[in-house]
């Protein structure tokens, strides 16, 4: 049987070890305490609250087949509105669809117009608690372990994990790009680019409220802010409460907003703290909705340079990469490096499943 190593228990890398597994010895590893990647999902007394990604485009297919695959089928749920609202600085009008994106700069295909996202009934962490129950018995998870780097071992390959190394068949770097440059400055002196690779920075700040403190009918998925009116870094908010079901009781309303930090304001020694965050969003938000109250409960998620930006050059430098580990059984994986969002870390780690079964061969696996 081959054995495969991957380094990073983010979504792409657990996807890469359902698809690997029981037919290979799978051992994923991460850093991290806990497995998940940008996808954490918490439960306060009845309020579900999102930490990271909220829900994936409408139009996946990879992602209803993977959730179907470990028990999620009957889960799925997609927007309970699909109205959006856009706010220029002095008042909120209704978005058509799409507007919405081109509210914040991006570009849309029209395929995706108006169709709105999806996720969980329980939230999107339902799908990595799925994950992680599938791998059980079929695959070795192991959390808070750090991978330095991948050397070549003949036909194989070894990582290397503090004082410890793994061999291998194969490899899946599911990790950030700046940590795929470092793990493989001996195989690919090429991948040292990728250490430069160009990211963005996210806050949101999850706010709890009784309905009856927001004068608004909260009856849309929320509001994007025109660049020019954008205050502090607010972007946007989610209607939380509004836009998919079950999130809170009737009685409570849950409203998340986003910001586009600058890097020092989310790491170093001038970093905000959560309570400057929540001061930040709940002034931004009162600019835009008349609030009463103060809110009950409140949620900060700071993610420093989390957002890979896929400009030419870094398209470019990922193409080099891989085409300097060709034939290797080493492969990338992951929003780092095939595209943001939920559909294309699931859809990257499938694809890195596919490729390291083709290159690696069956056998023994080798010695621990």
């Amino acid at each position: 049987m081959r054995r495969v190593v991957i380094i990073g228990g983010g979504l792409a890398g657990l996807t890469a070890a359902v698809r690997l597994a029981p037919e290979t010895d799978v051992i994923a590893v991460d850093s991290r305490s806990r497995l998940g990647g940008q996808i954490l999902t918490e439960r306060h007394g009845r309020l579900t609250v999102e930490r990271g990604a909220e829900g994936f485009v409408f139009r996946s297919e990879a992602v209803p087949r993977l959730a179907a695959d470990v028990g999620l089928r009957t889960d799925l749920i997609g927007q309970s509105v699909m109205r959006s609202y856009g706010f220029d600085g002095d008042r909120l009008r209704v978005l058509a669809p799409g507007e919405a994106a081109a509210f914040l700069g991006f570009q849309v295909p029209r395929a995706d117009l108006g169709q709105g996202i999806r996720s969980f009934r329980h939230g999107m962490g339902s799908l990595i608690s799925a994950l992680r129950s599938h791998l059980q018995g079929r695959a070795e998870l192991r959390t808070s372990t750090t991978a330095t780097r991948v050397e070549p071992r003949g036909e194989g390959v070894r990582v290397v994990v503090g004082d410890d190394a793994l061999d291998a068949d194969g490899v899946v770097v599911a990790t950030n790009a700046k940590g795929a440059a470092r793990l493989l400055a001996s195989v690919a002196p090429s991948a040292a680019v990728l250490g430069a690779a160009p990211t963005l920075s996210s806050v949101t700040v999850e706010l709890a409220f009784d309905r009856d403190d927001i004068d608004h009918p909260l009856d849309g998925t929320g509001f994007v802010v025109a660049d020019d009116a954008q205050r502090g870094g607010l972007r946007a908010c989610t209607f939380t409460s509004a836009k998919f079901t079950d999130r809170s009781p009737a009685h409570q309303a849950l409203l998340r907003l986003f910001f586009r930090p600058e890097l020092f304001e989310v790491a170093g020694a001038d970093a905000l703290d959560d309570e400057a965050w929540r001061r930040r969003a709940i002034e931004g938000l009162g600019r835009v909705l008349r609030v009463t109250g103060a809110p009950s409960g409140s949620w900060v998620s700071c993610w420093p340079e989390a957002l890979p930006v896929f400009n030419h050059r870094h398209r470019t430098a990922v193409a080099d990469v891989e085409a300097s580990l060709e034939g290797r059984p080493i492969v990338l994986a992951g929003s780092a490096f095939h595209g943001s969002g939920i559909d294309a870390a699931v859809r990257s780690g499938e694809d890195a499943a596919r490729r390291l079964l083709r290159l690696t061969p069956h056998g023994s696996p080798p010695a621990r």
